[in-house]
């Protein structure tokens, strides 16, 4: 660690804890090695290094971890035993630790029942608004806050149960064609096989001509064969099988076998198959509110709690400000209960309005939601919580956002010291790292060559610290849009390199290369041409998509970038071979319409010719249980594993490759079944996991870690680094090619049998990405990323950047979505949506090649676009 040369930041004594810093002695929480650091109290403090450095490590996991593990000690052991509780971090000492809160990234819930209201309380407060102060019909009853929830008995609509969906089948789609007899399979969606026989002989048995075509059959027969809830129980004597006996056969109708399918069956193609019958939309009951009709006839200010919800929240604050000023009468009145709850709501609502996020609705699904919006709203939740005295540990809080959308977060950070609170960020955008009083640089690589304290005091000392990966980003000397264009930035006459190529070599690049003031661009090799493009917040919109080419879709949060990206899918999908996408039915369009997600359609699409492949890499998890791993998804495990059955230890006691899997039985341990860890259950305590006592974390028997391949046994291969890994398992083919891709995508740091439920979302992302470019190189692909470069550290950047050139210099097409300006400058052609989020957004404000957009005017991304392409 470098101290500052500032007297006034010299570091008093260890043991006084009134100094004003938290001083952490002896942290070695993952990859970090003894690392002793001081941060200053009541101040904002960056952590920076790349991605795996260790600075999450140091700044969750040690510093966070062990204030949340100091106020659970203060809990009494019943209440604690409710409460989930994280690991005791690997730590000698940390003093002049407040309480903290921990502010991570995540994705939007799973649940569609939650919503922006309900994440952020403000439907609490709504609800209780038309409870009291409500304008009831004549004769009506006060009804409950809970009665205004569709998540609750009370006010759930009994139609939708609350989810404000209501699905619907009709005779058009259980008998598409009506030429068909039944025994030719006129009702679609009966089962096929033994079961479509049986219902056939038992309408049969009950008298019906199953030969006849279904248009002849009369209609209350039509009527009862698909719509009946009856269930008639008769013996049939199968038709044209002399041998087999009679049985009794129960008779269900197309359906309810369609619902039957949905409400109980656990398989996802089935559940599919069956949604197929069935028309989605709003319920016709609530109207989509989710509510009872006794809940959607109290009004306030002449709106119903459902078209409240509806409302924007810059709207929302416009109905409720003249109700909040409004407040005469009485104590307890109607009209000042009104207007004490309005005020809190507006206030509530205005924070997160000065957050940037007026364009979102109350009763927006958070599963909709950008990890940047959920991001936001809980911490616009924490600042209007009043606290004041704790640590705010924020994990990368500028993710996701567009630098316009970053500029007021930084105002709330600023208002988050000055209520008497420390602010820690993990933090990968230098504009916010350079507002921060004190930086903490971890590094200088990742893993095992990581896990140092390079730094630690003012922004400015990081000057002087050469060993700093992020010293050259942050004082503006290097830029990732300097190198990562494949050597289309070259200083030799039409852009060509030294070699006359047009590459100007395979070097990554460094900082003190210089920027071409006119870059040359790749053209386009052809266009994918939308018109009447409709989703969200996009309507009638037309947009052309350059083939051959890398380009970003930019715009502010909210409007509609993944939006456009997702129409691009479905359509391409529909049309192309899906590698990651794989839709549960491609019809054929007809010449003018294409299929589009969540119903929007694609009025007319051209070009789609020239693609022959749809590769999406999104930031869904590569597993959700610790049994994926990194190996696993990759495949390189496979071939891992039969070296180890190669092995002479292996022939020997007949071991094959199935013995080396700890997901099977056989080479796994018994005692935890190849978890690794097994529950404990404590008297009067929350039950917590620890290590196997079998097998002590290495999840198999004792027989199978005596074979070893090269010294080391199957759990010791899994505990390798990626960068190790990739010289111990260099003879292996399939396994050295999938470490090189990851190498080259910057996961050198990870663990080969890294549970997937430890890795980010950025971390899936990248071994997506990886798993993909290990393949056989082949063109004509549509590659689509939805911010490639969220938890990124700038010189991580340059490495997906330069892979992703790779695949686009092979003759394929790569499209991102994203707010990092540098990746934007470096594209071939940029796509820029606003002007603003929600609404008010959902339009192409500019479209050409990043010069062209750093020129428009119109474009609120201009400035900040023109910035990162002007030479560091």
């Amino acid at each position: 660690m470098i101290p500052s040369d500032d007297a006034t930041h010299q570091f008093p004594a260890f043991d006084d804890p009134s100094d004003g810093y938290v001083r952490v002695r002896g942290a070695r929480e993952n990859n970090l090695k003894d690392v002793d650091v001081d941060v200053p109290r009541d101040a904002i403090v960056a952590f920076t290094g790349i991605s795996g450095s260790g600075k999450s490590s140091l700044a969750f996991g040690t510093i966070f971890a062990e204030a949340q593990r100091r106020y659970f000690e203060s809990v009494a052991p019943y209440a604690r035993r409710l409460i989930q509780q994280g690991n005791t971090p690997d730590v000698d000492a940390i003093t002049g630790l407040p309480p903290a809160v921990a502010l991570q990234q995540r994705r939007g819930t799973p649940s569609t029942r939650s919503s922006v209201g309900t994440l952020t309380t403000l439907s609490n407060s709504l609800r209780m608004l038309f409870s009291r102060a409500g304008d009831y019909p004549a004769g009506a009853g006060i009804l409950y806050s809970d009665s205004f929830s569709p998540n609750t008995v009370t006010g759930a609509c009994p139609v939708c149960h609350g989810l404000g969906i209501a699905h619907a089948v009709s005779a058009d789609l259980l008998v598409p064609d009506p030429q068909l007899s039944i025994r030719e399979g006129a009702v679609a969606a009966w089962p096929g096989a033994w079961q479509a026989k049986n219902l056939r002989d038992i309408l049969t048995h009950l008298g019906y001509d199953v030969d006849l075509p279904w248009n002849e059959l009369p209609p209350e027969q039509q009527d009862w064969i698909l719509f009946t809830e009856e269930q008639p129980v008769v013996e049939v004597t199968p038709q044209r099988d002399r041998v087999a006996k009679p049985y009794k056969g129960k008779f269900w109708s197309a359906r309810s076998h369609v619902l039957h399918t949905l409400a109980d069956s656990k398989s996802a193609p089935m559940r599919e198959r069956a949604l197929a019958f069935m028309h989605s939309g709003p319920c016709p009951s609530c109207g989509g509110s989710g509510l009872k009709p006794e809940a959607l006839a109290v009004t306030i200010a002449g709106r119903n709690i459902a078209a409240m919800n509806a409302l924007s929240l810059t709207d929302l604050a416009d109905v409720l400000r003249p109700i909040a000023v409004a407040g005469g009468g009485e104590d307890g009145s109607r009209d000042a209960v009104a207007a004490a709850i309005s005020k809190d709501l507006l206030q509530r609502v205005n924070v997160l309005t000065d957050l940037g996020l007026g364009y979102l609705s109350l009763g927006r699904s958070t599963p909709t939601l950008s990890p940047g919006e959920m991001q936001r709203l809980r911490i616009a939740t924490q600042l209007r919580s009043g606290l004041f005295g704790v640590i705010y540990v924020l994990d990368e809080p500028s993710a996701g956002l567009h630098p316009a959308d970053a500029e007021p977060l930084l105002e709330v950070l600023e208002q988050l010291k000055a209520s008497g609170n420390s602010v820690f960020v993990v933090e990968h955008n230098m504009d916010v790292v350079r507002k921060a009083d004190w930086l903490v640089d971890v590094g200088p690589q990742a893993g095992e060559n990581g896990g140092r304290i390079l730094y630690s005091g003012p922004v400015a000392g990081l000057a002087q610290v050469e060993e700093s990966v992020t010293r050259p980003f942050l004082l503006g000397t290097a830029s990732p849009s300097e190198s990562l264009t494949s050597g289309k930035r070259s200083h030799q006459p039409g852009g060509a390199g030294a070699d006359g190529t047009g590459a100007s070599g395979g070097d990554v690049g460094g900082a003190g290369a210089e920027l071409d003031p006119a870059p040359r661009r790749r053209a386009a090799l052809g266009w994918v041409a939308m018109t009447g493009v409709s989703l969200h917040n996009l309507e009638n919109v037309d947009a052309n998509v350059p083939l051959g080419i890398l380009t970003a879709i930019t715009g502010v949060s909210g409007s509609g970038k993944s939006s456009l990206l997702q129409v691009v899918s479905k359509a391409a999908g529909s049309h192309v071979h899906t590698a990651e996408l794989n839709p549960s039915h491609k019809d054929d369009p007809t010449p003018d319409a294409a299929e589009a997600p969540g119903g929007a359609v694609v009025a007319q699409i051209d070009g789609l010719e020239l693609l022959d492949r749809l590769v999406q890499v999104d930031q869904r998890p590569i597993g959700r249980t610790p049994r994926s791993n990194l190996a696993t998804y990759t495949g390189m495990f496979d071939a891992v594993r039969r070296e180890f059955a190669a092995t002479e230890g292996a022939r020997a006691r007949g071991f094959g490759a199935g013995r080396f899997s700890f997901n099977v039985a056989g080479g796994r341990c018994e005692v935890c079944l190849g978890e690794g860890s097994v529950a404990v259950e404590l008297l009067f305590l929350p039950g917590s996991y620890g290590p196997c006592p079998a097998c002590h974390g290495s999840r198999f028997n004792d027989a199978t870690l005596e074979v070893e391949y090269h010294g080391k046994n199957i759990a010791e291969v899994l505990t390798l680094s990626v960068e190790t890994a990739a010289d111990f398992l260099a003879d292996i083919p399939a396994a050295a090619r999938s470490l090189a891709t990851l190498r080259e995508v910057g996961l050198g740091y990870l663990r080969l049998g890294q549970p997937a439920t430890e890795l980010s979302g950025g971390e899936a992302q990248r071994i997506k990405l990886a798993t993909e470019l290990q393949r056989a190189r082949r063109g004509h692909t549509l590659y689509l990323l939805d911010e490639p470069t969220t938890g990124l550290h700038p010189s991580d950047v340059r490495l997906l950047m330069h892979q992703l050139n790779r695949l686009v210099d092979a003759g394929n097409t790569v499209v991102v979505v994203e707010h990092d300006m540098d990746v934007a400058a470096a594209a071939d052609w940029v796509i820029d949506l606003g002007p603003s989020g929600g609404a008010d957004g959902g339009r192409i404000m500019a479209a050409g090649t990043p010069e062209d957009v750093a020129a428009n005017s119109a474009s609120r991304t201009a400035p900040y676009l023109l910035k990162a392409l002007a030479p560091h």
